[in-house]
């Protein structure tokens, strides 16, 4: 007779890895609009440099409804350039292929940590 010597409680686990990959997802669709904001002023934050096509002008929030959960995009605000983003259609308030390809991307191994080090 075989005793179980540790009990897992399946549904504490899903809601931890649903909101491990809700966090993932968040961060990494940051990180994109951030990396969008720099490639359009062609400058990094608090960056001068002779080629800056615009200015900064901080950002607002904007929640998108995904497959775990509700995340919030900090949607860049630019000054001399408009930010039209790649990642999401405009008006668009519920995505999940953007969530899918970010989970097959981990999956596969890929890292999102190049997106921080990167200059456009």
């Amino acid at each position: 007779m075989s005793k179980k010597i540790v009990q897992l409680n399946e549904e504490i686990i899903k809601s931890e890895l649903k909101e491990l990959v809700r966090g993932s997802v968040e961060e990494t669709l940051n990180d994109l609009l951030e990396k969008e904001a720099e490639a359009l002023t062609q400058a990094a934050k608090y960056e001068r440099t002779e080629a800056r096509q615009g200015y900064r002008s901080g950002h607002y929030n904007r929640n998108l409804t995904t497959t775990s959960g509700d995340v919030t995009l900090k949607m860049p605000r630019l000054k001399g350039v408009p930010f039209e983003t790649a990642i999401i259609e405009r008006y668009r308030r519920r995505e999940s292929s953007v969530e899918e390809a970010l989970i097959e991307m981990y999956l596969a191994g890929v890292s999102v940590s190049w997106l921080k080090h990167r200059k456009p």
